[in-house]
Order: C-alpha cells, then sequence, then structure tokens
C-alpha cells in the first residue's frame, strides 16, 4: 500500500467520504487511488475558489466535513477567499494539499511556495507529512482537529514522495474531543441579567444557537422574561420558517445597527461576537452596543451554545411554549422587481425543507421579513465578507443536503468571482435554482464611496460598472450545461421559479433589477 492508499482508506476509516478537488502532478497518485478504494465521492471543481466554498457548503449541511484536493501551495492560494470565509462560519474542512517530494523541495522548482504559512491564516491545524509510514496517522489527527468545536480548518500538506512510496499504514478514527461546556458562573449571570426583564435585555445568537433547537429554546426564554432574541449580521446555518422564531439579525449599515441595537442595557451573547462594524467610517461608531451596555457572555463559540441555553432556560424555570406563528405565507409578488418582489416570491414558492444560500448582498438586506412565513427552511450567509462564495456553497450545500432544493441568491458581480459553479451544478445534476440579482453593478461600493466621505469622479464610478458589456447570464449558464432564462418582472420570476422547482437538476433565473 503506498501512502495515497492509505490516505484514501483512513479518511473513510474517519468518516470522510466526498472530496471536492482540483488536482495537479503532484496529487496524481492520490487520483489514483480514488480508482482502486471505493466509496468515496470525488467532485471536480474548475476553480480552487469553487473547491473551497463547495466543501464549505457541504459541510455546513452534512454536519461532517469534507475533503478538498488542491494543487501546491498556489493551488491553496486560489481557494484562500472561500477558506476564509468557512473559517469565519467555523466550518469544519480537511484540505490535503500537494507538494514538490521532500527531495525536490530544496531545488526551489517554479512551483515552490510557503504553503505551510499561506495555510495558517485559515487553519486551526496544519501539518506537513514528512513519512509515508505516518500519512494515515496525520489524515486521522487532522479530522480530529477539524471537528473541534465549533470547527475549524485542518490542512495537510503531501509531499509527493509520502504519496506515492510504499508503507503506508491505515489509521483509525480518532476520538472526538469533547466539545466544553458554560461554567456554571456563566450562566448564572446571564439568568440574573434576564430577570430584570424587559426589552432593554437583547439575547443575541450565533452558531448551534441558531438550530432549530437552539432557537426552540430561546423562544421559550423570551416568552418568559420578555427578551429580543436577535442574531448576528452572518451566519454558517440559520433555521428559518413557519414554527421557527423568527430573528432579527444585526444590521450591515452602521446607522441602521445603531437604530437596531438602541435601548439595549443587557447584551447576552450565546456562541457571538460584539457587534462591531464591518469597516471603520469617518465619524461613525465602531460598534452599535450602546455606550453603558452590559456585556454577558452564556456560552463561547467554542462550547456547547444549545447546552448553555437549556440550562439557562432551566435556570429561570422557562414553561414550555408552542412553536411561533410567524403569519400566513407571503403571496407571490406581482408587477416591478424589488427587494421585497423577490423575497415575497421566494417565501411563496419555496418548498419545504429548502436550502437558502445567500449572497445577494446589498439587493438582499430586507429579504428576512417576507421569508420569515415560508416553510421551514435553512439559511446561509457568506460569513467572511469575501465575496464569490455564494455559487460554491449552494454547490456543495446540494451535495451535503441531497433530496433538499438549494436556492442561491446571488448579485451579479459577485458571481463572476466562481461562476465555474455552474459548470459543476450541471456535471453533478444538483438541484440548484441560481436567482442571479443582475444590477450590472458594484452597488455595494456605491454605497460604500458615500460611506468613507469620497467624491467619486467618473474613473471611479466606472470601476462600479459591469456593463459595457453587458454578461449575457442565460448563453454563460447554457454553455456550462446549465439552463437559463430572464425576466424583468415580478410575475415572471414567479413562472421561472415554479418552472425551475418542479425540474430535476440547476437552473439559472436572471433578474433584471
Amino acid at each position: 500500500m503506498n501512502g495515497a492508499e492509505s490516505l484514501v482508506h483512513s479518511l473513510l476509516k474517519s468518516g470522510v467520504d466526498t472530496c471536492f478537488s482540483n488536482p495537479g502532478t503532484s496529487e496524481m497518485h492520490f487520483v489514483a487511488a480514488l480508482d482502486r478504494i471505493p466509496g468515496m465521492r470525488c467532485v471536480l471543481g474548475l476553480f480552487e475558489g469553487v473547491v473551497t466554498g463547495a466543501a464549505d457548503g457541504y459541510a455546513r449541511m452534512a454536519g461532517k466535513p469534507a475533503a478538498t484536493l488542491l494543487h501546491c501551495g498556489p493551488g491553496l492560494a486560489n481557494g484562500l477567499s472561500n477558506l476564509h470565509n468557512a473559517r469565519r462560519a467555523a466550518t469544519p474542512i480537511v484540505n490535503i494539499v500537494g507538494d514538490h517530494a521532500t527531495y525536490h523541495r530544496p531545488l526551489d522548482a517554479p512551483l515552490t511556495a510557503d504553503t505551510e504559512g499561506w495555510a495558517r491564516g485559515v487553519s486551526g491545524w496544519v501539518r506537513t507529512a514528512v513519512d509515508v509510514r505516518t500519512v494515515g496517522a496525520d489524515a486521522a489527527a487532522a479530522i480530529q482537529a477539524a471537528k473541534i468545536a465549533p470547527g475549524q480548518i485542518a490542512t495537510l500538506i503531501l509531499p509527493s514522495d509520502t504519496s506515492w512510496n510504499e508503507g503506508g499504514i491505515v489509521a483509525e478514527a480518532l476520538p472526538a474531543v469533547p466539545t466544553p461546556t458554560a461554567s456554571p458562573n456563566q450562566v448564572e449571570e446571564a439568568a440574573a441579567a434576564l430577570r430584570r426583564g424587559g426589552r432593554g435585555i437583547v439575547l443575541l445568537l450565533g452558531g448551534a444557537g441558531l438550530s432549530e433547537e437552539g432557537l426552540a429554546i430561546a423562544h421559550r426564554i423570551s416568552a418568559a422574561t420578555g427578551c429580543r432574541v436577535i442574531a448576528q449580521g452572518s451566519n454558517g446555518r440559520m433555521a428559518r420558517g413557519q414554527g421557527r422564531l423568527p430573528v432579527d439579525r444585526v444590521p450591515y449599515v452602521v446607522d441602521v445597527a445603531v437604530k437596531f441595537m438602541e435601548g439595549t442595557q443587557h447584551l447576552i451573547l450565546a456562541g457571538s461576537r460584539k457587534p462591531v462594524t464591518f469597516f471603520a467610517y469617518p465619524n461613525k461608531v465602531q460598534t452599535s452596543v450602546p455606550e453603558g451596555a452590559e456585556i454577558h457572555v452564556l456560552a463561547r463559540a467554542e462550547q456547547d451554545i444549545v447546552e448553555a441555553l437549556a440550562r439557562l432556560a432551566d435556570e429561570l424555570n422557562c414553561p414550555k411554549v408552542a412553536p411561533p406563528d410567524n403569519g400566513p405565507r407571503p403571496e407571490a409578488g406581482k408587477g416591478a422587481l424589488t427587494p421585497e418582489s423577490v423575497a415575497a416570491t421566494v417565501g411563496a414558492l419555496m418548498p419545504e425543507n429548502a436550502v437558502v444560500a445567500d449572497e445577494s448582498v446589498s439587493y438582499g438586506r430586507g429579504f428576512f421579513a417576507n421569508t420569515r412565513a415560508a416553510p421551514p427552511h435553512d439559511w446561509l450567509n457568506v460569513t467572511g465578507g469575501s465575496i464569490g462564495g455564494g455559487m460554491p456553497m449552494a454547490t456543495g450545500a446540494a451535495i451535503g443536503a441531497p433530496g433538499r432544493r438549494v436556492i442561491n441568491l446571488q448579485a451579479d458581480g459577485s458571481a463572476m468571482y466562481t461562476v465555474q459553479s455552474l459548470w459543476t451544478q450541471a456535471r453533478e445534476k444538483l438541484d440548484v435554482t441560481t436567482v442571479l440579482l443582475s444590477n450590472r453593478k458594484y452597488a455595494i461600493l456605491l454605497g460604500e464611496l458615500a460611506n468613507v466621505g469620497a467624491n467619486p469622479g467618473r474613473t471611479a464610478l466606472d470601476m462600479m460598472d459591469l456593463g459595457n458589456p453587458d454578461i449575457d447570464w442565460p448563453r454563460l449558464a447554457g454553455s456550462m450545461g446549465v439552463e437559463a432564462a430572464r425576466t424583468d418582472t415580478a410575475d415572471g420570476f414567479a413562472d421561472l421559479l415554479a418552472h425551475s422547482l418542479k425540474r430535476p437538476g440547476p437552473f439559472l433565473i436572471e433578474l433584471l433589477i
């Protein structure tokens, strides 16, 4: 058995059975091993940012890590943007990065790079294999590390000779590292704040606190104490829809966020962080939390958030409550395309247990209000602010949650970063509907020009314009095997969305907004 074969066997032993891949010469023995060893689903991405973003979406839905296979340091570098997003989402991923043979690396061949250095910025665990006999054990350690709560990226660098040499040894799965629980003092302090009662007490949820179970407990706490329950601005996965407590997110725009947090006297963090502004702006605050508000940490991100919420509810003797009624399901929009009509149409037509992959950027800031009474679904955000995450995330989510329709709410500018995702969706026959929000501009940057006090001229405005030439999305999608259509009305969108949801496989709808 060579090192590559021991690696594949060891990944499978630890439950990693999906690999998103863009291999090169250094990884050929791993690729060949996949032919000889059944059980690993290998998904090809035409760009490493698609590979890493898909691994992110997959793990968020599957609840376990996928592997990526990347070609040397530059291949890893191409995927760093979406690994940054995955790190912010606390997504477990195991990167397998090929490298030059150990004896070839000192010659400084063209692909020689500081692969470990590039990996450290996004990884919680980094190791370079040095001997074929330890490759399997290295893989098992990487998987164990990736699963450490709340989830992290583990990167294993594999010199090609440790892959092709004989003498590989298969490693058994290592035991999971126990998730720490909140201390009694954390729970007691949060309970003392909540006993004061009123809307000045705010419970800010993140991580598993936004799961169906976490939201149900938060609903009990809110019903018993009158506290507000809110969510971080961007979240890895959030349970939403009818029967789930509707929670608003901390807004992106500074002045809106300040208004949203106004009146907060006690802020209780459950798997979340104190809100800060996305950027610094001249003469603006850096946090939306009012000065003088007391902050209490119920559970840190690496602690068991749902267990802490349950203990808090017990401490407060919160009774059981009926699931919330979020009102009537919205009706599909009519007339002009607006953020409200687009969201209402999605809420009206999405199937039960859909997955929404949201990279709608500025156009989608109001989508939550008109989807809270939709059927139960999960909502995934691009968490790190690095654009180009939406399409790969949708691709991986469809593989991680088979049988569930994925709706990708996708800004056009961001889509061009990882448009190759469409090819993978077609190749894998994935049930993904891409709603392409085509305003043909970087609309968010037009707002940021004003926010930073810049005075743009023609050259600056041209840098925000995606026209000249216009991107023909139906033809572009069609060239990658994805059926597509275009509309400029809410009625047309409703017809196309309904059509896409009744057919298998990917479909793209360009909305001229």
